[in-house]
């Protein structure tokens, strides 16, 4: 059972330990899966052979048995003609197939016990092929969650250790704050002037109207001293 070392060899092996070996998990996996595949149809044409040539021993065993009776029936012919000689030779035919038939009994019975083992250890391993199929795709989730992970890992270490740009946001922000101070007091200015511009205004116009009415008054006074026409 040689043809299978091979193939128990890669299914018992520590598929753990070769993931953490491995740069690309699932590609090895998937190449190890096929492998196996690979082993197991190699295995199957060895256990085919083997149960074709348990075939032909048995159809070997079964025409030596047919010819013994047939040798037999022909020393019952002879003894039935009252030819004793002739049926001496037949039945010393009839014992020489009957070796055979013992000889390729044995052989045949050592090739069947042979061909049922070939056939529990092929069925064992397929089982355990199927189990390797299961287990790599658990295995390739978890690797894929665990790159996935140490990606993220990796990029928050990257920014935690570049304190650069935490500065960079730092003095933006300051640079943020001081633009909208400055914008802030520039409305408020503009504001103070349009008040103040305003108050003038009314300022002016307040004593504008005084004085019109002094110069009225003024007018009325020199009015009446004027002689009377």
């Amino acid at each position: 059972m040689g043809i299978f070392s091979r193939l128990k060899t890669l299914v018992s092996s520590n598929v753990n330990d070769l993931i953490s070996k491995a740069e690309k998990p699932e590609k090895m996996l998937n190449q190890l899966i096929i492998d196996m595949n690979e082993q197991l149809i190699e295995s199957k044409r060895a256990v085919a052979i083997a149960i074709a040539d348990e075939k032909k021993l048995e159809r070997e065993r079964d025409n030596q048995e047919a010819q013994s009776r047939e040798w037999e029936r022909k020393a019952m012919l002879a003894v039935q003609a009252g030819k004793d000689d002739l049926a001496k030779e037949a039945l010393l035919r009839k014992q020489e197939y009957d070796k055979a038939y013992q000889e390729y009994h044995k052989q045949w019975s050592a090739q069947k016990e042979s061909v049922d083992k070939l056939k529990e250890s092929l069925r064992e391993l397929q089982d355990k092929i199927e189990e390797a199929q299961r287990k790599k795709n658990l295995l390739v989730a978890r690797a894929k969650r665990a790159e996935a992970q140490q990606k993220i890992q990796n990029t928050i270490s990257s920014v935690a250790g570049n304190r650069s740009a935490f500065d960079a946001f730092d003095r933006m922000a300051a640079k943020v704050d001081q633009m909208e101070a400055q914008a802030d007091a520039a409305k408020e200015l503009e504001d103070f002037s349009s008040n103040a511009s305003l108050d003038k205004r009314f300022a002016e116009l307040e004593k504008s109207d005084a004085s019109t009415d002094v110069m009225l008054q003024e007018l009325k006074e020199k009015m009446k001293a004027l002689p009377q026409q």
